[in-house]
């Protein structure tokens, strides 16, 4: 499973890229607003540190805005994928910017359904939304099962990204399900690496190291 980013802060995603299994990042404009900087100053530095696919979303609501944003961000550099709102004018936006040759990010997937649209507009990345999905009551993991057995019943070149991940176990989840990408914050990537016995067993070893020294 490919591991991205979910955040627009340089520090950390150069952090996480050191430890060798970073695969790409995802932003968005709540991400990029944190940071105090535009989108494409920030895409641009992202694109330095980063071999790998990069979402910028766009802020139109209207399908010729939106192909024109993305037409725009694309120019910033060749990895950069544009991020859609799922909806009828994302629709039209993502078969025109296909049409283009450029990869399109179709986010807030909520069901089977929507996702099944993305991918025949021509989405070469969905996310369903998991966490959000367990907000009201839905195991967003079904959501995530079911488009999964959908695209593989067809020849779609479209990837699931797991994304809005709350904890680590939504990404062992996602992975045991065959999910091609996962988009984690920095904190869950954090935890994913951490264990109490993996701690206790460092302690251990080297308290027996220090032992040593005296023999």
């Amino acid at each position: 499973m490919k591991i991205f980013i979910d955040t627009a802060n340089i520090d950390k995603i150069k952090e996480i890229h050191s430890w060798g299994i970073l695969d790409g990042v995802t932003t968005n404009p709540s991400l990029i607003a944190k940071e105090g900087k535009d989108l494409k100053t920030v895409v641009a530095e992202i694109a330095e540190i980063v071999d790998g696919p990069i979402s910028a979303e766009v802020i139109s609501l209207d399908a010729e805005g939106m192909f024109n944003e993305g037409m725009e961000l694309s120019e910033i550099h060749r990895n950069i994928n544009i991020k859609l709102p799922m909806c009828i004018e994302g629709l039209k936006a993502t078969k025109a910017l296909y049409n283009e040759g450029i990869d399109v990010n179709m986010t807030l997937i909520f069901s089977a359904q929507q996702a099944l649209l993305a991918a025949k507009a021509g989405a070469r990345y969905i996310s369903p939304f998991i966490g959000r999905l367990d907000d009201i009551g839905h195991v967003g993991m079904d959501v995530v099962a079911e488009i999964m057995d959908i695209l593989d019943n067809y020849d779609f070149d479209t990837e699931v990204i797991a994304a809005s991940i709350r904890h680590p176990l939504h990404v062992s989840q996602a992975a045991t399900i065959g999910v091609h990408i996962a988009t984690i914050p920095y904190d869950i990537l954090k935890k994913m690496a951490a264990h109490p016995k993996t701690d206790e067993g460092i302690e251990a070893f080297l308290a027996d190291w220090e032992k040593t020294k005296n023999l």
